[in-house]
């Protein structure tokens, strides 16, 4: 049994979707969580990948309005955009990490105080 690049691209549109969709869905499962009786580090931690997730947003509107090349090979095509998803969630995290916003934090104050946690 072999491996063409079309069932190579395929696996990559899979995991894409899915991996694209399990970060969402975590998010999403943390969010919808009871927070109450959640500790300051676990909030503030959810503040954390909320401003990383919206930062990741962001930064990949901004790289759809790069022109694309239209002598590209489409596999490669879609192998590129794999990495480049992956380098933009990790360029999110590290942004975040190294010199926040500020929205992680005032998400956690307003959390704090709406919500006596």
């Amino acid at each position: 049994m072999g491996i063409g690049i079309n069932s190579i691209s395929a696996m990559i549109d899979q995991t894409n979707s899915s991996a694209a969709n399990s970060k969402t869905n975590a998010l999403q499962s943390k969010l919808d969580g009871d927070l109450s009786t959640a500790s300051d580090e676990e909030l503030m931690d959810v503040c954390k990948d909320f401003e990383a997730y919206f930062v990741e947003q962001v930064l990949k509107e901004v790289e759809k309005t790069i022109p694309k090349q239209e002598d590209e090979d489409s596999s490669m095509s879609q192998l590129t955009d794999y990495f480049k998803d992956e380098m933009i969630q990790e360029l999110a995290t590290e942004v975040c990490d190294q010199q926040s916003l500020g929205l992680a934090q005032q998400m956690y104050e307003q959390m704090k105080r709406n919500y006596s946690l």
